[in-house]
C-alpha cells in the first residue's frame, strides 16, 4: 500500500492556468482520508505555495512540503525543519560571474532577502508574481561570502538560455546539481539538494519506505524523485527523460493526470 504521493507543482498538479482541477483536488481528499499523506514538492519557495496548501487543507500538523527543490523540508502547519541545504554568498557570486560572462539574466532566492536580482526581467517578474513575493535588487557583489542563499537561477528565454548551458565550464556540474526546471530556468543547488534527496529524507524521518511512495513530475527537476519513489510516474507532458526513468506515464496535467494516477494506484478505480 502507498503512504505518500509527492505531487511537483507547476506541469504536475496545476494546470496550465496554475489551477488544481476539481477531479483532482477530490482525488488528493479521498487518498488523504484513506491515509495517504499528500506532499507537495516544488522548485518554489514556500510563499509559492501556501495557496495551494491552504486550497487542498495541507497545513495540518502532520503535513510537509518540499520547496526550493527539495533544499528545505518542513513542516507545514509548526514550521518544524526537517532538512535544509543551502549555497552560500561565495557561490552565488560565481555564478553571476559566469552569467555575465555568457550575457545571461540571473536571480536568486536569499533567506535573508528573499528574491534578489541584481536587475529586474521579464521572468524575475514572472517569478515574482507567481510566488506573490517582492523583488529586492541587490549588487551581488555586495552579498556577503557566508550569507545562505537557497538557490540561483539563471532565466531568459530557451533560445537563449540553451545556447548558453552548452558553454557552461564543465566543473559547474561537479560543483553545483544543475538542471533546467522550466524552458527559461537553469537551477543551481547545492550538491546535495534535489527532490529525490529531500524525498528520502522527509520519507525517513516519517518511517515511510521507499517502495510506499509515488512520485509524479513532469521536468528536469523532478527526475531525481522520480527515480527514487517506488513508483515513479511521468505527466503525459513530461520530457523525455522523466519519461525514460518513469514506472507509468500518466496524462498531462491540463487531463487531470495526478487524479487518474490516485484512481489507479491508491483509490483501485479504473482510469
Amino acid at each position: 500500500m502507498y503512504k505518500l504521493i509527492a505531487l511537483d507543482m507547476d506541469g504536475t498538479l496545476l494546470t496550465t492556468d496554475k489551477k488544481v482541477s476539481e477531479k483532482t483536488e477530490a482525488a488528493i481528499k479521498a487518498a488523504e482520508a484513506k491515509g495517504v499523506k499528500i506532499v507537495l514538492a516544488s522548485g518554489r519557495p514556500l510563499t509559492g505555495l501556501n495557496r495551494y496548501l491552504e486550497e487542498l487543507d495541507l497545513l495540518k500538523g502532520e503535513d510537509y512540503v518540499l520547496s526550493f527543490n527539495g533544499g528545505l523540508v518542513q513542516n507545514t502547519k509548526t514550521g518544524e525543519i526537517v532538512s535544509k541545504v543551502s549555497l552560500k554568498g561565495s557561490d552565488l557570486k560565481y555564478i553571476y560571474k559566469i552569467s555575465k560572462e555568457l550575457n545571461i539574466n540571473i536571480h536568486a532566492f536569499s533567506a535573508k532577502d528573499g528574491l534578489i536580482a541584481p536587475k529586474t526581467s521579464k521572468y524575475t517578474e514572472y517569478e515574482a508574481t507567481m510566488n506573490g513575493i517582492d523583488l529586492n535588487i541587490k549588487d551581488f557583489n555586495e552579498v556577503d561570502d557566508e550569507e545562505d542563499i537557497i538557490k540561483v537561477m539563471m532565466i531568459d528565454p530557451q533560445d537563449i538560455l540553451d545556447p548558453a548551458i552548452e558553454k557552461l565550464p564543465s566543473e559547474i556540474y561537479k560543483m553545483y546539481s544543475v538542471f533546467k526546471s522550466s524552458p527559461f530556468f537553469l537551477e543551481f543547488t547545492h550538491k546535495e539538494v534535489d527532490k529525490g534527496l529531500g524525498l528520502k529524507k522527509l520519507s525517513e524521518f516519517l518511517g515511510i519506505k521507499r517502495e510506499e511512495i509515488i512520485a509524479c513530475g513532469d521536468a528536469g527537476n523532478d527526475f531525481s524523485m522520480v527515480k527514487y519513489a517506488g513508483l515513479g510516474v511521468a505527466m503525459g507532458n513530461a520530457i523525455a527523460e522523466v519519461k525514460e526513468v518513469a514506472e507509468f506515464i500518466t496524462t498531462s496535467n491540463d487531463e487531470d493526470g495526478i487524479a487518474k494516477v490516485i484512481e489507479k494506484f491508491i483509490l483501485n478505480d479504473s482510469i
